[in-house]
């Protein structure tokens, strides 16, 4: 902590101009980062730094450690998204954060941060193969929602009944970014990126039979894609979708003003 900061914290703590928890909580807002009691060092500037509070992976993590690390974000005045909880742990997750929202599809905990009831920002699309797709792409929604991106699922419109898909090209062609979740064959995102005009985030799933190799078919089609405008992230991994999906709708919502801000 920078000692001008230190010691201004110091006199309004001596004048009883601020708490001891509130002092507290502010030397440990500027050191970084908040340690849980040796099991997690939640990242306090990553939202500062990468414009997103520290996500919290729930897979192998208990339900009291989860809801130390965000108890964590919110008492910085942060929210926080969690993937791929445990459905035996929701129940304590609600009763800690009332005002949390639960995802069952998307396997997410979602506690909104005071950013959410701002404008939105950039247009997300989120495109899905099959039915079957949905959890991955339900993650990847949720996480460009947490973004505070306008986003519209298009769920069920793959490449065996391509006029679905066809009969969505106004919507396509609203978005600032395109997240397309498929298995199988992995060929959805090559034909989105053929018709539209923004970057398009392939996200491979475990979805198939056997010669699928749990998403490996796909994630090989995808990197080979004959579409210029297609990346690929690894397989089931929706957040990362929505993520980077999520990063470049707001750069373009942001230059078209949208949010009152200018893209920094």
């Amino acid at each position: 902590m920078i000692p001008r900061h230190l010691a201004r914290l110091f006199e309004a703590l001596a004048s009883g101009a601020i708490t001891p928890d509130a002092a507290a909580k502010e030397m440990e807002a500027h050191q970084g980062f908040a340690d849980t009691g040796g099991f997690a060092h939640v990242d306090l500037h990553r939202r500062d730094r990468c414009g997103f509070p520290e996500v919290v992976f729930g897979l192998g993590k208990t339900g009291e450690q989860i809801e130390a690390i965000v108890g964590k974000l919110l008492d910085h005045g942060q929210g926080c998204l969690v993937t791929r909880v445990d459905p035996s742990i929701v129940d304590r997750l609600k009763g800690a954060f009332p005002g949390g929202e639960h995802n069952p599809v998307a396997r997410t905990f979602r506690q909104p941060g005071p950013e959410a009831t701002g404008p939105k920002v950039g247009r997300v699309v989120v495109v899905t193969a099959g039915t079957s797709d949905l959890p991955v792409a339900e993650e990847a929604r949720v996480t460009a929602e947490a973004w505070n991106c306008d986003v519209t699922l298009l769920a069920d419109v793959g490449v065996a009944g391509i006029h679905r898909l066809l009969n969505q090209l106004d919507r396509l062609a609203e978005a600032d970014a395109v997240v397309v979740a498929a298995g199988m064959e992995g060929a959805l995102p090559s034909v989105v990126g053929g018709l539209t005009a923004c970057p398009v985030i392939a996200v491979p799933t475990s979805i198939g039979y056997g010669a699928s190799f749990h998403g490996l078919a796909a994630l090989l089609g995808m990197l080979n894609s004959c579409a210029s405008n297609v990346v690929v992230v690894n397989i089931d991994a929706g957040f990362n979708g929505g993520h980077v999906a999520g990063l470049i709708a707001r750069r373009a919502g942001l230059a078209r003003g949208e949010g009152g801000e200018t893209p920094g």
